[in-house]
């Protein structure tokens, strides 16, 4: 009796800490087994993306012979549909009506005003780069001094693995209001403009040869356009080459 008694004692004191009231949003009172089971809800929708992303849409458009950039997009963008859709159904074990998600913009209004804008604004910068597809996965970029392959865009940044192998982290705004150089937009072939000095006194006509065989035996080089060596300048100890090619992307580069 003593016991089960204990036990009784404290589930009753477990039972009335869970239906604690902390506080109100829109006369709802919210306990903290309403944020419990909000945040139970929201993990298992998490899950649920993961399991619909990983499984069900790569091995189906990996079949369907999407392109990786497409395929990306619309993964994406499967994510955020199912945790918007995670947030209503969470919102609504807490007994609170979304009704037309005027409370998750109330929030985010009262986010703004607490210093999110940056965050807000990299979050819709983002949605911009995902439907607009100024940039996409595998891109080769240039923004601001950093140049490299886009290899993820994500809800506030987008994530560069440069030519020496370091991973950068950008703000998605910065693609949105800065000038950005995309590489692989398009056509992706490019043209190598390589500039070369070479002493007085060697045979013109040879280095011109040269360099042209250079190019010629380098199975990175495109024939069509063709490869273009030119005499730019008379340098101060030097002539001043420029050997021109087209090479098919700008990883080659």
């Amino acid at each position: 009796m003593g016991f089960s008694s204990s036990l009784s004692d404290i589930w009753e004191a477990l039972n009335i800490v869970l239906k604690y009231k902390l506080f109100e949003i829109n006369q709802t009172p919210v306990t903290i087994s309403s944020i419990l089971m909000f945040v139970v809800v929201f993990l298992i929708f998490i899950l649920i993306s993961r399991i619909l992303n990983k499984i069900i849409l790569k091995g189906l458009l990996t079949k369907l012979e999407v392109e990786p950039s497409h395929r990306y997009t619309i993964i994406r963008i499967g994510h955020y549909i199912i945790m918007i859709i995670g947030a209503i159904v969470a919102f609504q074990f807490i007994g609170i009506n979304l009704g037309g998600l005027a409370v998750i913009f109330g929030l985010l209004s009262v986010g703004i005003g607490f210093g999110l804008q940056n965050v807000t604004s990299n979050f819709i910068a983002g949605l911009i780069l995902l439907f607009e597809r100024p940039i996409k996965i595998g891109d080769r970029v240039t923004v601001g001094d950093t140049e490299g392959d886009v290899m993820a865009i994500n809800m506030r940044s987008t994530t560069i693995l440069t030519l020496n192998n370091i991973t950068i982290i950008v703000p998605n705004s910065q693609f949105i209001s800065e000038r950005v150089t995309n590489w692989s937009h398009g056509d992706p072939k490019i043209r190598l403009e390589i500039e070369v000095g070479v002493s007085y006194d060697s045979d013109l006509d040879l280095v011109l040869k040269s360099l042209r065989e250079v190019a010629d035996n380098d199975p990175d080089v495109m024939t069509n356009p063709e490869p273009n060596v030119a005499l730019t300048s008379f340098g101060d100890s030097s002539w001043n080459m420029l050997l021109r090619v087209w090479i098919k992307s700008p990883e080659l580069h």
